[in-house]
């Protein structure tokens, strides 16, 4: 019931959103579709920021930094299923550096008594916390996720979030090992859903970025700065997986997305935003069900079609 409760305030939340400011916020982003892209020049020392970080990260092929910290000191169990930090437990910190300007944000996956400690180590040095909540239901123990923003010296950045770390369980980075065959149809899922990803962590992972551009604070925010939808899938036996992951929508998105997924029996484990100030203004919808996985994809694939998504390969 408090679930239905919550998503019902949501919905109302998000419908009221669609006045002036949101439609203002479409029209500059349809602006933005033809105008000259913006230059990439990154001018960032990413070898200080590793180490401020206290972990190498990795270029991404939109030109952003990347850092992630999966949470592998945690045990968590969702509606019977043991999570893997690849399907639900990565923290990470993405860096973009444009010009003389440098723009973070990230998320990082709490246990609930980190949450005070890491907000305050976080305000302290600057770096803003942008939403709180949940991703999953039912688990155990309780885990949520503070997403962050921060502007300015990349290495101040890194270095005031590697310290709010210090307040959680978070493992140092580790050499990345052989990724073990996955006993997983994900060709089939491919197929289904009309997009290929990646096996890491024993996790099949897919990312589907928008076609439409968001800025935020005087910048194009990239697809990997927690823009794409993501769909993940973790083997639970044979013929089955979890899945999870988020939708990133537009407010007119939100109803259709909801209920492709509600008829392909898909629950909704949460709706909220990830950010304050993009253009246009986006919502997440935070989703799990654990079946067939290639009648999962079609499912999800019906979903990503009540989107303005990329084309597969974009």
């Amino acid at each position: 019931m408090k679930s239905e409760i919550l998503l019902a305030v949501l919905m109302a939340a998000v419908v009221g959103c669609r006045g002036a400011r949101d439609e203002a916020g479409k029209a500059s982003a349809r602006e933005g579709i033809g105008a000259a892209p913006e230059a990439r020049v990154d001018t960032a020392d990413w070898k200080a920021v590793d180490q401020a970080m206290g972990r190498p990260g990795k270029l991404q092929p939109d030109g952003v930094q990347k850092y992630s910290m999966p949470r592998s000191d945690l045990k968590v169990t969702a509606r019977g299923v043991a999570v893997k930090p690849a399907l639900a437990l990565g923290s990470w910190v993405a860096f973009r550096s444009a010009g003389a300007k440098t723009l973070a944000m990230g998320d990082l996956v709490l246990t609930e008594d980190e949450i005070r400690p890491v907000m305050m180590k976080l305000e302290q040095t600057g770096v803003k916390a942008t939403a709180l909540h949940n991703h999953l239901l039912y688990e155990s123990p309780s885990v949520m996720y503070l997403h962050i923003h921060g502007e300015g010296d990349p290495v101040k950045i890194a270095q005031g979030v590697r310290a709010a770390l210090s307040f959680t369980g978070t493992p140092p980075a580790t050499p990345s090992a052989q990724p073990a065959p996955l006993t997983l149809d994900t060709a089939g899922i491919a197929a289904a859903l009309g997009y290929s990803g990646l096996v890491n962590g024993g996790v099949y992972q897919v990312n589907v970025p928008r076609a439409d551009p968001v800025q935020a604070h005087g910048m194009e925010i990239p697809s990997s700065m927690g823009l794409a939808t993501v769909i993940n899938f973790q083997p639970t036996g044979v013929n089955k997986a979890a899945t999870t992951g988020d939708f990133v929508m537009t407010a007119d998105e939100v109803g259709p997305v909801l209920g492709a997924l509600t008829a392909a029996g898909i629950g909704i484990n949460s709706l909220h935003n990830h950010m304050v100030d993009e253009e246009p203004r986006l919502f997440f919808v935070h989703f799990w069900g654990n079946d067939d996985p290639v009648k999962l994809a079609r499912g999800l694939r019906a979903a990503l079609d009540r989107m303005d998504v990329g084309r597969p390969g974009s």
